[in-house]
Order: structure tokens, then sequence, then C-alpha cells
């Protein structure tokens, strides 16, 4: 991978918070533009993206980091993944972007349904629909008897197609029939009190 202080554009004198804001806004910018058919270019964009930031913050984690002008690969042994019940709170609380550091500290091959589902969640809460809907999907396919991951995909599909509305926009249990025969008996009452019939018993 190439240096990943120069993917996010910032020094390896940064702060981590300058570090955290400069991955938030490549990742705004690259949410904001509009890839069309090209969205496979996003992607591997984002992910590089991500896999930069969890470079950084890896190695910072494990004491890997260094002032000097120098960049040495982590090589993880030591490295205890978080999990995901911590994971989950930290989204509870809507600190997001910690709960974002945490997943990305998961290596790719241990990514197991709910990382996605964690994943949509967080992209769900800061707006990203698009994003969180690809990964809700991938969680949902990767366990579709997870009621949760069900619930999920199934929101953010309504979500996305405006939610299901008839097309009346009466009440599912309105009844259009019932309303005619209710204007008709209206209608008799008002001719019997004239003198009329409207609707003859006999």
């Amino acid at each position: 991978m190439n240096n990943p202080y120069e993917i996010l554009g910032v020094s390896q004198n940064a702060t981590d918070d300058e570090i955290k804001n400069a991955y938030r806004e490549k990742a705004r910018k690259l949410q904001e533009q509009d890839y069309g058919p090209l969205s496979d270019i996003a992607d591997r964009k984002m992910q590089e993206l991500d896999d930069a930031y969890d470079a950084i913050i890896t190695q910072r984690r494990s004491g890997g980091y260094s002032s000097q002008n120098t960049y040495s690969t982590y090589s993880g042994s030591s490295y205890s993944p978080p999990t995901y019940a911590e994971i989950r709170e930290l989204i509870r609380k809507n600190l997001l972007d910690e709960a974002q550091i945490m997943l990305d500290n998961i290596p790719e091959t241990s990514r197991i349904a709910e990382w996605f589902y964690l994943q949509g969640m967080i992209q769900q809460k800061k707006g990203w629909t698009n994003a969180a809907y690809d990964n809700y999907t991938k969680a949902y396919s990767m366990d579709s008897s997870n009621p949760e991951y069900a619930r999920a995909f199934q929101g953010i599909n309504n979500q996305r197609n405006g939610g299901y509305r008839t097309s009346s926009g009466r009440k599912d249990d309105d009844c259009g029939f019932c309303s005619i025969c209710q204007g008709l008996i209206c209608a008799d009452c008002c001719c019997e009190c004239m003198g009329g019939d409207c609707i003859p018993c006999c």
C-alpha cells in the first residue's frame, strides 16, 4: 500500500484529530460525487481511504508511530480486535467516529455479517443512505435468518423507495363501497323528510 499519510493528504506529524478530520472530509467528498456507471471507481477510492485510515490508527495504537519521516508496516502480532458489543455501545452513544475506528481495525478476513451491519448503522446515522444500503444488503445476504439484519435491510430499502403508501391516500381499511352506501342512506332520509322515497322499502 502507498504511504497512508499521503493518501489522506496529511503529514506524519498530524494529530489524531487532524487524521480523523482529513479522512472524514475526503470520505464526504466521495459520497457527494456522482460517479454513475463508474461507481466502482468510487468504491475503490473509498476502500483506499479506509485502508489508509485503518493503517495509521492501527500503527499508532500499537506504538508503531514515529514522528520521523518513515512509515513502517504494522505486523499485527499483538493486535487484539475489538468486540462487536463494544462497537454497538459506541454507536448507541452516537460516538460514530470511535466506532468507525474500531470497525476499521477488524481485518477484512475476519469481517462477518455483523461487521457489515454495524458499518451500515454508522453510515445511516451519518446520512449516507446508499452506502448504508450496500452494507445492510451484504449483512442480510450473509445471514438472512437474522431478524435484525432483515429489519435493517427492509427499512433502508423502504427509505430509498420513499416508503409505502396507497395510491388513493386512504387508510388500508377504508372502504369506497361503504362510503357510497352511507351517501345513499343519507339521500334517502332527506327525500323521506320531503315526502319522497329514494330507496323504497317494498
